[in-house]
């Protein structure tokens, strides 16, 4: 699967969403090539949680474990060492790729990105100011308690 693949898209994440099916969509999504991270997303499922999303978060929310320098992010990477791989990523999402949403959980500090730094990154260099996001929350309160702050 790719980043243009439609099981990985903010419509088919929508359609599980409205199935009540969204932890299913996510565990496979983090279990797909190209994300291929089965550990992150049996984690995510044990304890169980309450999800919601995909939601138009604004990126300067998320904080976002790895990124270039002078971005807010918990662990800089020397750009050099950032993946030659967001600048293509940025470009193809210029020319009107949807990318698949990002997964963060929410906790005492906010919106901790899981997965998709690099996404996250080529959305910023593409321009965009917010990005579909699924958001897991320890429980079905703290998920209400967040809508209704949001709105």
């Amino acid at each position: 699967m790719s980043a243009g693949d439609p099981e990985l898209s903010v419509r088919a994440a929508q359609s599980a969403a409205a199935r009540d099916e969204l932890a299913g969509w996510v565990h496979g999504f983090l279990c797909s090539p190209g994300s291929d991270n089965a550990v992150l997303a049996d984690a995510l499922m044990d304890p169980p949680r309450a999800w919601l999303g995909p939601v138009l978060v604004p990126l300067d929310q998320l904080q976002r474990l790895a990124g270039p320098p002078g971005d807010p992010v918990l662990v800089e990477v020397e750009e050099g060492d950032w993946r030659d791989d967001v600048e293509d990523l940025a470009e193809k999402v210029r020319e009107g790729l949807e990318a698949p949403p990002l997964i963060a959980t929410c906790d005492d500090t906010g919106l901790v990105l899981e997965d998709g730094n690099h996404r996250a990154e080529a959305l910023r260099r593409a321009g965009h100011e917010e990005a579909w996001t699924v958001i897991a929350f320890a429980d079905e309160a703290e998920r209400d308690a967040f809508i209704e702050r949001t709105g």
